[in-house]
């Protein structure tokens, strides 16, 4: 995916809540999108910091940027509001 077709997508679920994502060469997860001191840095390059479900919680606590993973958008294939 593009960072402009990602972008648009967490206008609505940056911080808020979890999404599914799906990739190419690995098994989707469920993760939030956060926004963070480099995300203006990272979004034109395509990467995104992402807290996966079991760590969501501990992050809300916290906010501990530590608990998130950078991940390339260029992997990802689908994302999709959680029901």
């Amino acid at each position: 995916m593009t960072s402009e077709q990602i972008s648009k997508f967490i206008e609505e679920h940056v911080s808020k809540h979890p999404v599914k994502i799906d990739f190419k060469t690995r098994s989707s997860i469920i993760g939030m999108f956060i926004r963070t001191a480099d995300y203006n840095e990272l979004k034109p390059k395509n990467f995104w910091r992402i807290v996966s479900e079991p760590r969501i919680n501990d992050w809300k606590k916290s906010n501990d940027n530590s608990l998130a993973r950078i991940f390339n958008g260029a992997e990802m294939t689908k994302l999709s509001k959680l029901k």
